[in-house]
């Protein structure tokens, strides 16, 4: 008969791995101790022939606490979510808010005209329309096939 030592965190550490799990890339290592993880937005990127049109979920934050940057081949977003200072008499507040910087970069599968990018944010959500370079637009790669000699 086998005998097994029964390890009670071996179900924590599982746990953890499954929540890791649904939460995907929106959450990524931190410099800080304290915080061990933090909360970057999330994105939806959606290609056309003629551009890429990027979406990004940024709730209770003002467009002047963004920085975006957008190079040919990737766009840089940072900003800041800052906490409202609110004083009280009585009571407790508990949060689960994230307050403070976050920073992430989104390759982009195709070159963009960075010069030509057109943005709009509205209730949260920023739309980043990135137009193709002519020579991603008109991109066509022609295959030759030599056929055998008989």
């Amino acid at each position: 008969m086998l005998v097994r030592r029964y390890n009670p965190w071996q179900e924590l550490n599982t746990l953890e791995r499954h929540i890791n799990g649904l939460l995907g890339d929106t959450r990524v290592p931190s410099s800080r101790l304290e915080k061990g993880f933090i909360k970057v937005p999330a994105a939806e990127l959606q290609e056309t022939d003629d551009a890429i049109h990027l979406k990004l979920e940024l709730p209770g934050l003002d467009a002047k606490d963004l920085d975006i940057q957008v190079t040919e081949d990737a766009v840089h977003i940072s900003g800041e979510r800052k906490s409202e200072t609110k004083t009280q008499d009585k009571g407790t507040t508990k949060s689960e808010f994230y307050y403070g910087k976050f920073q992430r970069v989104i390759p982009l599968s195709a070159r963009v005209q960075n010069t030509n990018v057109t943005a709009d944010y509205k209730d949260g959500i920023l739309n980043l329309t990135l137009p193709k370079t002519e020579q991603e637009k008109n991109k066509v790669v022609k295959v030759n096939l030599e056929l055998p000699a008989a």
